[in-house]
């Protein structure tokens, strides 16, 4: 049952991510049938001041020894650094052995990490920040797609908005789903998007350092709509089948036709967003065919339909 819930900051802590900790879990929703909450708000020393990323302070009312009995501590997104400090470290791990949930907020995710507390588990991250995840603690298995990952005892999402369906979900698994959609409704958010969605990536085009490559690349770009074989590209390149696919891996760590699948998802995107073609020419503009096949590589690369993608992102007049 969750009765008591701990916030820890610390300097750099971002106002939106602790904002949304205390949207949820710091608001009395009693009226609303939501179990009261105790909310605490703790930082190294109580009534010591940490900076905020936007040039504004926030003052703690708590110490660390308001984690001491939390059932759930949440750790806001903060400025990514290389040493954390020591005493928030050791709360967290005195808590996690004691048996409390930890939730990180976007990035306060590497601050479970430099505890040691992501090690041999699965978590995630801001996209933007997952490599770095990854680099910095090896043992962990993070997950880049992802909205958040609920461990159990340890709970991590990506960036901003997936806190709150992070949270939202702590409260469901913890208070029910009445309560949750209440708090919802009052939020004006979905009381649930799964976990396992995938994140809105800004997948870069791979580039090409090989000088006989690039052209090719460049001209594939242009003609997305045509049909392409490793055979005609490899003329087109003036190699040999097999060299032209062994280079093409190299440079860019994968096959000419899956390449080519993102590339063509890519510009689906695009299309999506700015234009008002219609998903059946979408996908014959970008080489796929047929609506069903762009459904088909566009659920598994951006993980939604293409027109639900279209009603999130459409760019639509003022």
């Amino acid at each position: 049952m969750l009765k008591t819930v701990a916030a820890v900051l610390i300097d750099g802590v971002a106002p939106f991510e602790f904002g949304v900790v205390c949207e949820v879990f710091g608001i009395d929703r009693t009226d609303e049938g939501v179990p009261p909450v105790e909310f605490r708000v703790c930082g190294e020393a109580a009534g010591r001041s940490v900076a905020t990323g936007v040039g504004a302070r926030l003052t703690p009312e708590f110490g660390l020894d308001g984690l001491a009995d939390a059932d759930l501590v949440a750790v806001p997104a903060a400025g990514i650094r290389d040493h954390y400090p020591p005493a928030v470290l050791d709360a967290l791990r005195t808590a996690n052995t004691r048996g409390a949930t930890l939730l990180s907020v976007c990035s306060g995710a590497f601050v479970l990490g430099a505890a040691g507390l992501l090690d041999g588990r699965e978590c995630t991250t801001h996209w933007r920040h997952v490599a770095d995840l990854a680099e910095r603690f090896p043992q962990a298995r993070v997950n880049p797609d992802v909205l958040f990952v609920d461990e159990g005892d340890i709970v991590t999402s990506a960036g901003t908005a997936s806190g709150i369906d992070a949270c939202l979900h702590i409260v469901r698994r913890e208070l029910g789903s009445a309560a949750a959609t209440a708090i919802a409704r009052r939020m004006v958010v979905p009381p649930q998007r799964d976990g396992g969605q995938r994140q809105f990536v800004e997948l870069p085009i791979p580039e090409c350092g090989s000088d006989s490559l690039e052209p090719v690349m460049r001209w594939l770009l242009e003609h997305l709509a045509d049909e392409h074989t490793v055979a005609d590209l490899a003329r087109r390149a003036g190699l040999s089948e097999r060299t032209f696919a062994r280079r093409f891996v190299a440079e860019t760590g994968t096959t000419p036709h899956k390449w080519l699948t993102t590339q063509r998802v890519l510009h689906a995107r695009r299309l999506l967003e700015d234009t008002p073609m219609t998903v059946d020419e979408v996908a014959r503009e970008c080489g796929f065919g047929s609506a069903a096949l762009l459904r088909h590589h566009f659920q598994r690369l951006v993980g939604v339909a293409p027109t639900d993608y279209r009603r999130t992102f459409a760019n639509r007049p003022a």
